[in-house]
């Protein structure tokens, strides 16, 4: 099945994005990460394209989405979430799966509560809605949260380096023989290019008001009981185990996975996750 590629107006924004699987299939929304793109699909969705239609959009700020620059957009969750469910609107997506990872889960959580009638199902891999979740790793992130100052910004700008992307998102808790290099080179390049470090740290600063939503999330999560798996590297840096077990709290029927992978599971178990989906999905989708 082939993977077809576009753009989307939304607003001031061209949203790109990459689709594959047959136009009345039931949809997947694949909502992707920092510091990454839809790329980050690529080996997932040909695998479940037989059955489900998956759609996948660059975030504005990542990938190749066309934005506004800084000062003239407002690099923050919330007009992010925007353009995701103006994207969904113009692409008539009313009634779709969520795929959520990392900066995708705050994103695709709002869009959630925006229309909880559309959301048939929700895949967290390793994306984070509960406090439980986070390592001890985020001291430079909280610091910048706390007071704003330019040291602390400075601080968090090592989150951004080559090596960090390559040897700590990627790295930590993966397989090196079965970690393509492809990912984590297309996001090194994406993070050098001119202005995209100061949107980075911008959206750095505005990741406290996803930790301040955490509650609402979980009380939509108890509201609206969407059936949801939970799907995790269990060697993630960032984001623990105890954060996919924490769904379970407010959604008793949720499913929970632990793979041997890290942060980026896709990257080195696709097959894997997609079995997982599949199996979960089939007796959902309709």
């Amino acid at each position: 099945m082939k993977t077809r590629y576009g753009f989307q107006p939304v607003g001031d924004v061209d949203v790109f994005y990459r689709e594959a699987g047959p136009i009345d299939a039931p949809v997947i929304l694949l909502l992707h990460g920092f510091p990454s793109a839809s790329h980050m699909f690529r080996e997932l969705m040909p695998l479940l394209a037989d059955r489900f239609r998956l759609i996948a959009p660059d975030l504005p700020g990542f990938g190749q989405t066309r934005t506004p620059p800084r000062g003239a957009f407002e690099y923050r969750f919330d007009n992010l979430a925007g353009v995701i469910d103006g994207f969904t609107e113009a692409l008539t997506l009313h009634r779709y799966a969520l795929y959520i990872f990392d900066y995708g889960a705050p994103v695709g959580l709002r869009v959630a509560m925006r229309h909880p009638d559309r959301v048939w199902a929700i895949i967290s891999q390793n994306g984070n809605a509960y406090l439980d979740g986070f390592s001890d790793q985020w001291g430079p992130w909280q610091a910048y949260w706390r007071e704003p100052s330019a040291a602390n910004r400075e601080a968090c700008r090592d989150s951004l380096s080559p090596a960090t992307i390559r040897d700590w998102q990627y790295g930590t808790g993966a397989d090196p023989g079965l970690l393509s290099p492809d990912g984590y080179e297309l996001d090194i390049a994406y993070m050098a290019r001119p202005g995209a470090e100061e949107i980075q740290l911008d959206m750095i600063l505005d990741y406290r008001n996803n930790v301040a939503m955490y509650p609402a999330f979980q009380s939509y999560f108890r509201e609206y009981q969407p059936p949801l798996l939970a799907v995790w590297g269990r060697h993630d840096p960032a984001f623990v185990p105890a954060g996919a077990s924490a769904y379970r709290r407010d959604l008793p029927e949720a499913q929970v996975h632990l793979l041997d992978a890290g942060h980026f599971a896709l990257e080195t178990h696709a097959q894997e996750v997609a079995t997982l989906m599949r199996e979960f999905l089939q007796p959902l989708a309709r």
